[in-house]
């Protein structure tokens, strides 16, 4: 996903790389990090965008309550580090040899931590975690309703978004609390926990985000890029707490204190959703892609104009290729659990032993045999913003069979997606 511009902007080419000018041997790799929601992963691109090193490591999943779900921050790093530095082992190259690492990661997953001791306060609270509803509810009394911050930022209120995410710590962790008061306390999403720690952590650490995760936080005015003040008042989110707007394409800083990795500049980051954008080529007006994996994500390029929705879609940042690169914007429909649902039924159901299984499965029937899924296991995204809504299946009988489960549940993803196509339209 970040390749495409990673390798413009930073091919042994071009202007940016020192020495490729004047006779130094020229730097032949880029490092890409992608950092999802069940796995961490490193690949190692040459200049013809080739990958020549690659690693990916799982991360545990927590459950602590129903609805809700967390990641350990410091696993989520540790992870990061182990799989850049087997790429890099793979592939044979050096520091010397990378001319830049890019980020791409989960968007609006939340992590507090201490800008004194650089440790998290708790665990990340993940995106698809619903512990917000009573929030959202509280916050829905105002004037506009669940659309009372849309107009600014593109978003309905939803325990999707980052926002809600912080306000609840701020009201329920103490630490939080404290820390938020005293601004000790860093609020970010993942790129923003990944580069404040690569570029030295509590030593002078980058406290930064990109503009494409920024805007979902729900707290950036779409038509500045900048941090709301008023909406930050009203969710109680002081100013200081939160990171640096920056675009997705320029050289923030350079990793040190990670051994080998040390001074390799880090020179983009992205939403993985805004990656997949540029990684499926929807650089015109009117190009969309569709990507699944944990979720599904149809984002629609609406160029230099934000666009707003009647149909239950998000108005978001598409991407930004430099400071001072004209901004895109894009409409996306959001579904929370697509590849979720299938590792649903491999890790709490036991109805399959891999997740490619479900497909032989799924084939071994004609039809669900009247079943019907409905995967709300962290309520219902577009078009709909439910969050009081639970997965739920229908039209079980004495007939029913885990076959037919399996194709029920790739059928929701297909009917899920034909839900937001059809808002799209």
């Amino acid at each position: 996903h970040l390749l495409h511009f990673l390798l413009i902007q930073y091919h042994p080419s071009h202007h940016l790389i020192k020495g490729a000018s004047c006779g130094v041997m020229a730097p032949s790799y880029v490092l890409a990090i992608d950092q999802g929601t069940t796995s961490s992963r490193a690949l190692l691109f040459n200049k013809e965008g080739v990958p020549v090193g690659k690693e990916q490591l799982e991360i545990k999943q927590y459950y602590p309550r129903p609805g809700w779900v967390e990641h350990d921050p410091k696993e989520i790093l540790d992870t990061v580090v182990k799989c850049c530095r087997n790429a890099m082992l793979r592939g044979r190259a050096s520091a010397a040899d990378i001319a830049a690492v890019g980020i791409t990661n989960q968007r609006e997953t939340l992590v507090a931590w201490s800008r004194s001791t650089g440790e998290p306060y708790c665990k990340a609270i993940v995106w698809l975690d619903v512990r917000t509803s009573e929030t959202i509810s509280i916050l829905e009394k105002g004037p506009g309703g669940k659309d009372r911050f849309r107009a600014k930022t593109g978003l309905p209120l939803s325990t999707y978004f980052s926002a809600l995410k912080m306000k609840w710590l701020i009201d329920n962790e103490p630490q939080v609390q404290k820390g938020a008061a005293s601004g000790d306390c860093m609020f970010g999403t993942i790129e923003s926990w990944l580069i404040f720690n690569l570029t030295g952590g509590k030593n002078g650490g980058m406290h930064i985000t990109d503009i494409t995760n920024a805007s979902r936080y729900m707290l950036m005015d779409l038509s500045t890029a900048k941090w709301d003040e008023e909406i930050c008042e009203t969710f109680g989110i002081p100013l200081q707490c939160l990171p640096e707007i920056k675009s997705n394409s320029e050289v923030y800083g350079k990793i040190r204190g990670f051994g080998v990795l040390d001074s390799i500049p880090i020179a983009a980051a992205i939403g993985d959703q805004h990656a997949a954008l540029l990684g499926q080529g929807c650089l015109e007006v009117g190009s969309s892609k569709n990507t699944y994996g944990t979720g599904c994500f149809l984002l629609l390029n609406t160029g230099p104009k934000v666009v707003p929705s009647r149909s239950g879609l998000l108005t978001t940042i598409g991407f930004q290729l430099g400071p001072e690169a004209e901004v895109n914007y894009a409409l996306e429909g959001s579904i929370a659990c697509t590849g979720r649902t299938v590792q649903w039924l491999r890790d709490n159901m036991n109805v399959i032993s891999s997740a490619s299984q479900i497909e032989e499965m799924a084939k071994s029937v004609q039809d669900t045999g009247g079943l019907t899924l409905v995967p709300a296991f962290s309520g219902l995204f577009a078009p709909y913003w439910r969050e009081d809504a639970r997965a739920i299946t229908v039209g079980m009988t004495l007939y029913t069979r885990k076959e037919h489960l399996c194709r029920a549940a790739l059928e929701a993803v297909a009917f899920s997606t034909v839900d937001v196509m059809e808002a799209m339209k």
